[in-house]
This record gives structure tokens, C-alpha cells and sequence, in this order.
């Protein structure tokens, strides 16, 4: 297979990212079609929900602060420039937080059944569930070790292969008419392989070594990172526990198909940040890396702010259709989300993780969390569900203005050397505008 040369890192993990959230919704799609009942596919999604809400915030925490530390630890230096057991150290840290995970579903499953309202005593297919945490869990280093390694289009491929391979493993049984259970067993075949392709991947970079000194630096790094994701994950939960205790069933279903924002978006702009951070770390013309981010996100900003704003304008006409007309007001809560874009495409964590300084990074989200909480509560009474997602909005925007000024009062960096301010300016005050044009007067 020929793959355009020009692909680079961040081009290459945000391709990644995009085929792995369209496999996703192909599998739904397919679902959704099947001889499943609503009840089995609701099913799936709770296991899928149950394995990301147990692992999505040390999974991104560890992966993250590992960009730093290969070209940089006090283990083992620059990793980039040798083999040597850091990989195979962090692949071993990766497996003991999946394993303890698993142990966790495994022991309180008759709890959880119970929180998430399930008509069953036990969760249901617990031990593919065990199976799939404890495999998947790890097998998110495969694409950065291409990316650490520089295999730009590596990273493409593996993901073009393994995600054409979950589709096909997961819904081939199901269209042949089995039940759920095996397409769930498809899932952890599909991991089983990228597992073992991991330890393949491990051996030809890295030793099998164990070393207490490089775990405890990863994990002292790592810790206010999972914490921070962890306090930003669970805004969402207080939002929807917020709306849920104030209104009613059908007003909380309008708030939860509006509070969220455009999923290329955030995959876009995540994917960039995690390979943009080595370009942070190890010995670095730090100059050079901050013209860089900002020449980069430029590129971001001058493409998505053009199709948020496009949103903006057909939400109200689109939501009726795609949902039905009992979501329109739906539409304002999402428009306001959309708004998040303006936070979104700028990029102080990328700088502060990349120089290791990720205890600013977890205060800044506990700033975060509570500002969204203190103005949820006072603007709910107010503007209802509107209140609650302009919160958020602030909330978020609050969080990077604090990096950003950790940035220019601590460490000299200016917020013109890593934000195109120009671009960045220009849109946010279109899309306000827009929005306003939209929400007052259309």
C-alpha cells in the first residue's frame, strides 16, 4: 500500500485518531441494522462505557507523560538514541493498571450493575470484559512508539489494518446472525493480536528489564496528568448529575444530545497536543518548537473554526433531522459547546507537559472543575441547561488561561510565541458573533 510521503507525526496520529472514531460509528451503524435488539446494543455500548470510564484517565496520563521522558529521563537519558528497557518499563506499568482495573470490574460488578441501573444482578459477559480492559490497555503504546520512533506512516497503516480488523471481527458474527457474545469475543481477538504485535514491537526497541528507578519517575511524572484528566473527565458526570437533580427526564435526554462538542475536533486537537509534546522535551531550541506549535495550530484554527461556525449556522435546522423535533432545543446547548473550540485550539499543556511541569496541568484542571461547578450552580437558575453548558465553556477557557499564564510569569514564554494571535482572535470573534447572530436573532 503507497502512502503520501508528507504524512508526519501529527498528521499521522490525528489520521489515527479519526479512523478509530469512524470504525466506532460504523460498528454502530451495523448494530443498528442487525437483528439486535435495543436492548443488546445498549448492552455493548455499557460495556464499552464501563472499560473506557475505568481506564480513560491513566491510559491518557501515562501515555502522555512517556513523550517527555524518551528523550529525556533520568534513567536512561534520550531513549531516541538507543535501546534500551524504557519501553518495555512502560508497557509493564501500562499492564499492572489494566490488570488492577480488571480486578476491579471483576470484584465490584455486582455494585456497578447495580449504579448503572442494569435489570441484572452481574454485569453481563464479565469475564470478556476482564479480558478486553486488561489486553486494550497497553495496546494504546503501539501508536506511539511509531510516533516516538518517527514511523509517520507506520502509524497510518496500523491503524487502517487493526481498526479494518475490529470492524470485521466484531460485526461478521453478528450479520451471520450470532448473539452479542460473539462479536464481543471478535473485540478481544482483535486485542489479543495487537497485544501480541505489541510484544513484537517491544522487542525489536527496548530490553525486557525491570527498573525501579525509571517507574518511579514515570509515575511521579505521570500522577498529576492521570489526576488532571480524571478531575476534566468528570465535568461532564457533574453537569449531568446537575441537570438530572433540577429538571426533568425529557429536559436532561435535550441536555445530554447537546452537551458535546465535535468529536474530529477534539480528536484533532488531542492528537496534535500528544505529538507536539516531544517536540518539548530532552534538549530542545525551544524557540524552534513554540514557532513550530504555532505555525502548526494555525493550520488547525484555520480549518475547524470554519466548519464550527458552519454548524452554528444549520444546527437548528439539522438536530430536528438527524434526532427528531423533540431535540431541537438540543441545538442551543450544542452551540454553545461549539464555542469550546476557542479553548480548544490553543495549547499551553503541550509546552508545560513536554518540560515536564504537569503539577500546573493537575491544578489548573481542579480550577477547572470548580469553577464549572460554582457557575453551574449559579447560572442554572438563571438560563437552565444553557446555564450549565456556558459554564463549561468558561470553565475550560479558565483552565488555559491559568497555563498561559503559568507560562508567561514563570517560565518567559509569551503567548504570541506559541498561539498565532492574529487567526486566533479573528475566528473566536466570528464564531462569537456568530453565535450571537444565531442565538438572538435567527
Amino acid at each position: 500500500m503507497r502512502i503520501n510521503t508528507k504524512i508526519s507525526n501529527i498528521s499521522g496520529l490525528q489520521l489515527f485518531q479519526l479512523f478509530r472514531f469512524g470504525i466506532l460509528f460504523l460498528i454502530s451503524i451495523v448494530f443498528s441494522k442487525s437483528q439486535l435488539s435495543t436492548g443488546e446494543i445498549g448492552i455493548y455500548e455499557t460495556f464499552l462505557l464501563i472499560a473506557g470510564g475505568v481506564s480513560f484517565f491513566w491510559i491518557s496520563g501515562l501515555i502522555q507523560s512517556l513523550m517527555p521522558l524518551f528523550k529525556g529521563s533520568q534513567a536512561y537519558g534520550n531513549s531516541e538514541l538507543k535501546r534500551n528497557p524504557l519501553l518495555f518499563n512502560s508497557f509493564l506499568i501500562l499492564l499492572i493498571f489494566s490488570s488492577l482495573a480488571g480486578i476491579f470490574i471483576f470484584v465490584s460488578n455486582e455494585s456497578i450493575a447495580g449504579f448503572l441501573g442494569l435489570h441484572t444482578d452481574k454485569l453481563p459477559y464479565l469475564k470478556i470484559l476482564v479480558a478486553y480492559i486488561v489486553l486494550s490497555g497497553p495496546n494504546n503504546l503501539i501508536e506511539y512508539i511509531f510516533l516516538l520512533k518517527n514511523q509517520s506512516k507506520s502509524i497510518v497503516l496500523y491503524g487502517i489494518i487493526s481498526f479494518s480488523l475490529q470492524l470485521l471481527f466484531v460485526t461478521v458474527p453478528i450479520l451471520l446472525g450470532y448473539d452479542l457474545g460473539y462479536g464481543l469475543y471478535g473485540l478481544v481477538a482483535v486485542n489479543l493480536l495487537k497485544f501480541f504485535y505489541l510484544i513484537s514491537l517491544i522487542f525489536r526497541h527496548s530490553k525486557f528489564q525491570v527498573s525501579f528507578l525509571y517507574i518511579r519517575e514515570h509515575l511521579g511524572l505521570a500522577t498529576p496528568l492521570i489526576f488532571s484528566i480524571l478531575l476534566s473527565g468528570s465535568a461532564s458526570y457533574v453537569d449531568g448529575f446537575l441537570v438530572s437533580n433540577r429538571f426533568s427526564e425529557a429536559s436532561f435526554a435535550i441536555f445530554r444530545y447537546g452537551a458535546r462538542e465535535l468529536p474530529f475536533v477534539v480528536l484533532l486537537a488531542n492528537a496534535f497536543s500528544n505529538a507536539m509534546i516531544p517536540e518539548f522535551s530532552g534538549k530542545i531550541n525551544l524557540e524552534t518548537s513554540l514557532a513550530g506549535l504555532r505555525r502548526r495550530s494555525k493550520k488547525l484554527i484555520n480549518v475547524l473554526f470554519p466548519v464550527s461556525i458552519l454548524l452554528l449556522l444549520t444546527s437548528k435546522l439539522l438536530y430536528p433531522i438527524i434526532f427528531n423535533p423533540d431535540f431541537k432545543e438540543s441545538a442551543d446547548v450544542f452551540n454553545i459547546y461549539l464555542l469550546i473550540i476557542v479553548s480548544r485550539l490553543i495549547f499551553p499543556q503541550t509546552i508545560l507537559i513536554g518540560q515536564k511541569k504537569t503539577r500546573i496541568v493537575m491544578f489548573s484542571s481542579f480550577v477547572e472543575l470548580t469553577i464549572n461547578i460554582g457557575l453551574s450552580l449559579l447560572l442554572i437558575g438563571k438560563w437552565g441547561i444553557e446555564g450549565v453548558a456556558l459554564a463549561t465553556l468558561i470553565a475550560y477557557l479558565a483552565q488555559k488561561l491559568l497555563m498561559m499564564g503559568y507560562l508567561s510569569g514563570k517560565m518567559h514564554v509569551k503567548i504570541s510565541d506559541y498561539i498565532p494571535v492574529k487567526s486566533w482572535l479573528t475566528w473566536s470573534l466570528v464564531i462569537t458573533v456568530v453565535y450571537g447572530f444565531v442565538r438572538f436573532v435567527m
